[in-house]
């Protein structure tokens, strides 16, 4: 019997693999690197062992022998990383270790998408023709390029233009290579439209392989998941198309001798029609819409067949409605660059329970950081899952999307806005979902922050009172006098902040009647604190909530969250950057240069490139010109906001943006 477990993993996966094992009384061992070394998941565990080097999630001897030094009879690889490698498995079985996972045989026959597709084709599972990348001509395109071992969006590319091909399978071939230690890809025929459907599977020792519920997860970005669902939308409403997906995934799971938890993915049309695409011989970071609509915890079930129990004949029937929202560190307006740095509050409200299962209408957090963290450049950008489940899918989206709205997110920038806009769209709750959701609807609109212009003029003039009430609370003399007041008429204080790319400025005079604000008719001060001002707009009284970290101020109320930036009234001398400069976006190492110095480039040139968080994000030229200033080189590490280049037009000497 299986005492003691390490997860072979990081965040919020560990946390959700330690809880199980709490629950059942068994050991929990965390490994951890020193970018983790205050992670939650390290604090969690019954033993923690460090990992020489920020990639040794990747290092399998470390591992096995972090597991063999802690006395863990077991190892869980969780998702990413090491948890799809056959070599992995393999060494976890013959140092003596139980693995909690499928086979060495049937990861190594999936491990490969390659030859995954094969097998499946063989039989009797429809599947995609896999396409070589040097062959693929004009009439086959779009196609998309994939890496062969691992997913989570990474080493995937759409190409349209031949032209390109050769460039984004190199790109794909280094991303692969950074995620997964495999840098093979494959090129498969692209639908821009489809619905991406996916099995869960559970088989025993004994021969029985349960199909134990479908998800919809065609909400995407970077051909990466950001929204799951239990029960898929277009199964519901296609005729019989249930059936056929569970017969598919269990033939699929039984052609391998499947053991353990999977997840069989499919591309779906509209009428129902469906192809393999992989399967993931693992846990499935959206496996807790699938736990929640069917009352099943997947991680007891992975320990139980991994210690030869058997399962019953048929898993329970699912009922209601589960949807999951991913929140990223990044930011969807800006072609998803994922953000590094301090989140300095993370609150969800009305959280039912963390990494359980809920039984009524409720929310569910499966979370790698607890209230405070530190976003590393070295790991996936997600900090964590909010998980609704209702009766039905309408309410399952209106409880989710009010959590997220409500939730305090104060740090770095996140794709919060982008879910609540999701799950309030009409599209999305008449269950139109496909993988071009957002070219359908238009990014631009679902990424615009939930508050509007005059709910973020309110929330500015609420900063501004919050914060002159905190000066005064902070004041060594005279603080119990109002800022501004005097004995005779005196001019307005005026306080700046910026939103984005706006800046406001709030004008407002203490009187022996309260607060003036001239340039906010309309606006009745009915109270202010340092955390809290009460704000009437033309009769309506909203409370807003002020929170401050040195220069940046975040404002939480019903109208929607608002993050500012106090605008100093004397800027530091030389804190101007150069018009035409490009700046880093993130944290990250320079891995590729586009031109040199004095090079003339167009718009749109790609001139830096950067890898974070697992994947390369490229840094355009702003406008045609001439490369006059080059700061970095290959291999560099920068932080955000580092000056790169600088583009300068030749025929007027000026950088333009």
């Amino acid at each position: 019997m299986i005492t003691k477990v390490l997860v072979a993993n990081r965040g919020e996966i560990a946390r959700r693999v330690f809880a199980t094992c709490r629950r059942l009384g068994i050991g929990a061992v965390a490994v951890y690197t020193d970018p983790d070394v205050d992670a939650p998941h390290v604090a969690e565990a019954d033993a923690r062992v460090r990992l020489e080097g920020t990639n040794a999630y990747l290092d399998a001897a470390q591992i096995i022998a972090a597991a063999q030094a802690s006395g863990a009879d077991a190892v869980h690889p969780g998702y990413g990383f090491l948890s799809e490698n056959a070599d992995f498995a393999k060494a976890v079985i013959d140092a003596g270790l139980t693995w909690i996972g499928p086979p060495v045989a049937a990861v190594a026959s999936m491990g490969s998408k390659i030859e995954a597709k094969k097998m499946m084709a063989a039989a009797g599972v429809p599947v995609l023709d896999e396409l070589d990348p040097t062959t693929v001509t004009d009439a086959q395109l779009p196609v998309l390029v994939k890496a062969s071992a691992g997913g989570g969006g990474r080493g995937m590319r759409v190409v349209s233009d031949l032209a390109e091909l050769s460039g984004q399978v190199d790109a794909a071939q280094r991303e692969a290579q950074s995620a997964f230690g495999d840098p093979t890809v494959f090129c498969e025929r692209y639908l821009p439209t489809g619905h991406h459907v996916e099995v869960q599977v559970l088989a025993d020792q004994h021969g029985t392989v349960w199909a134990v519920g479908e998800r919809e997860c065609s909400i995407q970005r970077r051909h990466q998941k950001i929204i799951e669902e239990a029960p898929s939308p277009l199964v519901e409403r296609v005729a019989g198309m249930r059936e056929r997906l569970f017969d598919a995934a269990r033939l699929a799971a039984a052609a391998i001798g499947y053991t353990g938890a999977g997840t069989v993915e499919f591309l779906a049309d509209d009428e129902g029609e469906f192809y393999f695409l992989e399967m993931n011989t693992r846990l499935q970071v959206e496996h807790p819409v699938t736990e929640l609509t069917t009352g099943l915890d997947l991680v007891e079930l992975q320990l139980a067949v991994a210690d030869g129990e058997r399962l019953g004949p048929q898993p329970p029937l699912a009922r209601g409605h589960s949807i999951e929202a991913r929140i990223y560190a990044e930011d969807p307006a800006k072609n998803w660059q994922p953000q590094a740095g301090r989140l300095h509050q993370f609150e969800v409200p009305g959280v039912t329970t963390t990494f359980g299962l809920i039984s009524d209408t409720g929310i569910r957090l499966d979370s790698g950081i607890d209230g405070q963290a530190t976003v590393s450049i070295h790991y996936d950008p997600m900090l964590a899952k909010v998980i609704s489940y209702a009766p039905t899918r309408r309410r399952a989206a209106q409880v989710l999307a009010a959590a997220l709205a409500g939730a305090r997110l104060h740090g770095i920038r996140t794709n919060r806005d982008l879910l609540v806009n999701v799950l309030r769209h009409q599209g999305f709750l008449d269950g139109a979902t496909d993988t071009a959701f957002f070219d359908t609807h238009g990014l631009p609109d679902l990424a615009r922050p939930l508050a509007g212009d005059r709910a973020t003029r309110l929330s500015v003039v609420a900063a501004a009172l919050a914060d002159s009430a905190h000066n005064r609370a902070g004041a060594r003399v005279l603080g119990e006098i109002p800022s501004g007041w005097r004995n005779v008429v005196s001019g307005n204080q005026v306080k700046s902040y910026s939103a984005g790319e706006q800046e406001h400025q709030v004008s407002y005079r203490v009187t022996r009647d309260g607060v003036v604000l001239p340039d906010d008719p309309g606006v009745t001060v009915l109270s202010a604190r340092p955390d809290q001002v009460v704000l009437a707009d033309t009769g309506v009284a909203t409370a807003f909530s002020v929170s401050r970290y040195g220069t940046e101020v975040f404002v939480d109320s019903p109208l929607g969250p608002v993050a500012l930036t106090v605008v100093p009234r004397f800027p530091e001398p030389g804190s101007a950057v150069e018009k035409g400069s490009l700046l880093a976006p993130m944290p990250g190492a320079v891995i590729r240069l586009g031109a040199a110095l004095g090079d003339t480039v167009t718009l749109g040139q790609p001139l830096v490139w950067l890898e974070a968080m697992k994947m390369e994000h490229t840094i355009t030229a702003p406008a045609d010109g001439v490369v006059t200033q080059l700061e970095v080189s290959v291999g560099q590490q920068v932080d955000v906001g580092t000056v790169l280049a600088r583009v300068e037009n030749p025929d007027t000497g000026e950088g333009d943006t």
